[in-house]
């Protein structure tokens, strides 16, 4: 199951109880024995809990109205956490920005929120290989009055504004196409992002195809997905889970069972409910690639 309640998790004394009677020669092994059974991974197997983070941004991670959550990075979790003998996971929600500080100040262990890979992230966290691919899109305002297609058009357009969740990596893509910061909304959510176009704050917003064409469809009438988009080749997007770099051997763990889950009859019907399909396979490509390793 999946909870949106944290959890205590609980720590074995047996390695205390054997140091107290250890003689002072042994006290340096035993303390690497005691850190190895505190690993990440083998706590949440003995508690049979972990926690995720996540950034309510559909249709990766997100909260239903009943409190429930769900989406492609949260249900794949539960696969593959279950497989490890990992039944419950517990959901932190945290805005997008706050993802990977809250992760490295243990706050929770694993980003569920179907996170790009980027060179810049990899310095700070230790990804998975990736369980999706995904190009870029526009949601903007009924009619498209500023015929906006790219993010070049957006840097060419003196009137145009374009709106960005803070921490994401459609920052750096406007950037590169010559958006300068003054043209750039930066907003906390998906939420903040759709009231934006709404109500003419912004001329567009920026995240993936598949997250404008969900949010195009409760924006109403006020907006619409920008039809067709170009997204250019460095703005393809690979998501997958982060870990701290201590956590090698959990992520170590998720990426077995991956390599034989991604692309299977049983994960493409998982993700279907998102929108995702066989065309949104990541194929062969690893994190270690797209790190720059």
């Amino acid at each position: 199951m999946i909870t949106s309640q944290p959890i205590t998790f609980s720590h074995s004394n047996a390695c205390v109880g054997v140091a107290s009677v250890a003689v002072v020669l042994l006290v340096g092994a035993m303390a690497a024995t005691c850190a190895s059974a505190a690993s990440t991974l083998e706590q949440a197997r003995e508690t049979g809990s972990i926690r995720i983070g996540f950034a309510n941004e559909a249709p990766f991670g997100y909260a239903t109205p009943g409190g429930d959550v769900t989406g492609e990075a949260p249900e794949i979790a539960k696969r593959i956490f279950e497989r490890l003998g990992i039944d419950s996971v517990d959901a932190i929600l945290t805005e997008w920005a706050s993802l990977i500080p809250g992760l490295r100040a243990r706050r929770f262990d694993v980003i569920a929120a179907g996170m790009f890979i980027t060179p810049a992230r990899c310095a700070q966290v230790a990804f998975s290989n990736p369980t999706y691919r995904l190009g870029q899109g526009f949601l903007v305002k009924a009619d498209n009055p500023l015929d906006l297609h790219s993010y070049k058009d957006v840097a060419n357009n003196a009137k145009a504004k374009l709106a960005i969740i803070a921490g994401t990596i459609e920052r750096s893509y406007a950037r590169r196409a010559g958006v300068p910061d003054d043209k750039i909304l930066t907003v906390p959510d998906q939420t903040s992002m759709l009231a934006a176009v709404q109500f003419g704050r912004a001329d567009a917003a920026a995240l993936t195809a598949l997250s404008i064409r969900r949010m195009a469809g409760k924006g109403g009438d006020r907006v619409e997905v920008a039809s067709p988009f170009e997204t250019p080749d460095y703005a393809y997007g690979y998501g997958a889970f982060a870990f701290r770099k201590d956590d090698l051997a959990l992520r170590d763990a998720v990426n077995q069972e991956l390599a034989g889950f991604v692309g299977s009859d049983e994960h493409l019907a998982l993700i279907a409910p998102f929108g995702f399909t066989r065309n949104e396979l990541p194929g062969k490509t690893v994190a270690d690639a797209l790190c720059g390793d």
